[in-house]
């Protein structure tokens, strides 16, 4: 029996001693610590990304208020004019009639995005070559640099290479955990999808309260180096590993029969779980083909992204009032907060209220977009408090079209298509993400007139 257990594996493969004891089948407590282990994974995974984003206006702020400039990064002269600006105070070195700072925070999501689109674009035709525990490894070290750095930032381009860091760990976790989650029962994607929207919410909602608190930006994000060491935890103790999940082992010649591909087995039964027939290596041809077929369920969810975040990282700065008692940092920590209620909420409801036509849901957010579009162009919006209530409806959308994506590939793909297919949609929401940042800036350059 134990000869046959590392038998399975084929000589490019590598075996310790551990491969030799027959596999345990999971208890139901380990089924339930599986599935809580996702959505940690998830929560620990999108965490800093949106502590990014909802920083997003203090790193700008800060560096403006040291008098920094961005010269060094090749901008126009209207991207190097530092301005002095206090917490409590609008930026008055601008003459437009809204409250701008003179870098949009489109540039911080490009920064927070770029790094993850490129990882996503490449890594379903070489992250097999990695094995798991070293991309989370990865991902956990990576998340620690990024607070490390934009909490002791002297200057926008180091706060950027923060901000690049967070965005590499969050695009290099999606890929993994999505990935992984074709070693478990189906139930861990449903699980996964409402921790990144717990990471949404308790993200954004930490670095408000914190800051309202009274602990400055800093601070607060030093705090936050508490979630690398969840991540590690979530993933090292927590998960219950199938004993095919793919290790470095020491290299070991199969004698007395072909070479066979490892087998992946379910932790527990389910209907889009994987079986104990033997998991093939996709050719490019077949890789192109999942890809074709996936493009149904990308596109979608690509529109939807490349609309919420023009709102959010394009139109939140600009939708300020002043008649309230929030300051316009306040205002736009309150944005990100509820945004990220909205999605939180939708991506836990999955089993509730499924959708099938996520071109619905692009629809719908774009009509979003427009609708406060105009709103920043005519100022007829007569309440801060209209707007809230869009942003939750706005991050009601997006939640429902991320997890409904991934809820209906992990259903329709077929065992050995799986892993693949959901390593490869996950580019659709950052290419969205990616597109509107570059449309943003001008955006916000026109409406401030800095063009």
């Amino acid at each position: 029996m134990q000869g046959e257990n590392w038998r399975r594996h084929s000589d490019s493969d590598w075996e310790d001693e551990a491969d030799r004891t027959p596999p345990v089948s999971p208890s139901r407590g380990s089924h339930w610590r599986n599935l809580v282990g996702f959505w940690l994974l998830g929560l620990c995974n999108n965490f800093a990304y949106v502590i990014m984003l909802s920083a997003a206006h203090d790193i700008l702020q800060k560096q403006e208020t040291n008098g920094t400039t961005l010269k060094d990064l090749g901008g126009k002269d209207w991207l190097m004019k530092a301005t002095t600006m206090s917490p409590e105070a609008g930026n008055t070195s601008n003459s437009s009639r809204y409250d701008c700072n003179p870098v949009s925070t489109a540039a911080i999501l490009l920064a927070d995005i770029l790094p993850t689109l490129l990882i996503k674009f490449t890594a379903p035709f070489y992250i097999h070559l990695l094995p798991y525990h070293f991309r989370v490894t990865l991902c956990i070290l990576t998340a620690a640099a990024s607070f490390l750095i934009v909490s002791f930032s002297t200057g926008i381009v180091m706060s950027l290479s923060g901000v690049v860091f967070a965005s590499v760990s969050s695009g290099l976790g999606e890929v993994t955990f999505l990935s992984l989650t074709s070693f478990f029962h189906s139930d861990v994607v449903s699980w996964w999808s409402s921790g990144t929207g717990g990471a949404g919410i308790f993200g954004a909602l930490s670095y408000l309260g914190l800051t309202w608190a009274g602990l400055s930006p800093r601070n607060t994000l030093l705090i936050m180096l508490i979630i690398p060491i969840l991540l590690l935890v979530s993933y090292f103790c927590l998960l219950f590993h199938p004993p095919s999940l793919p290790k470095w082992r020491r290299p070991r010649t199969v004698q007395g029969r072909g070479a066979a591909k490892p087998d992946r087995r379910p932790l527990m039964g389910g209907a889009t779980s994987r079986t104990d027939k033997q998991a093939s290596i996709l050719t490019l041809q077949e890789k192109w083909n999942v890809v074709k077929w996936v493009l149904k369920y990308m596109i979608p969810l690509a529109l939807v992204y490349f609309a919420e975040y023009f709102i959010n990282q394009g139109l939140f700065e600009l939708l300020y009032f002043k008649n309230t008692i929030l300051t316009h940092a306040e205002q736009y920590r309150w944005y990100q907060m509820l945004y990220q209620a909205g999605v939180f909420v939708s991506r836990s409801s999955v089993r509730c209220l499924p959708v099938r036509r996520i071109w619905i849901l692009a629809f719908l957010q774009f009509v979003n977009m427009f609708f406060l579009l105009a709103a920043v162009y005519y100022l007829f919006l007569p309440s801060i408090y209209v707007v809230m209530a869009i942003i939750v409806y706005e991050g009601l959308l997006g939640g429902a079209g991320y997890v409904n994506t991934f809820h209906n590939i992990s259903q329709e793909s077929s065992d050995e298509h799986r892993e693949f297919a959901m390593s490869a949609a996950c580019v659709a929401d950052t290419l969205g993400i990616s597109l509107s940042g570059v449309v943003a800036i001008p955006v916000h350059g026109y409406f401030c007139g800095l063009l």
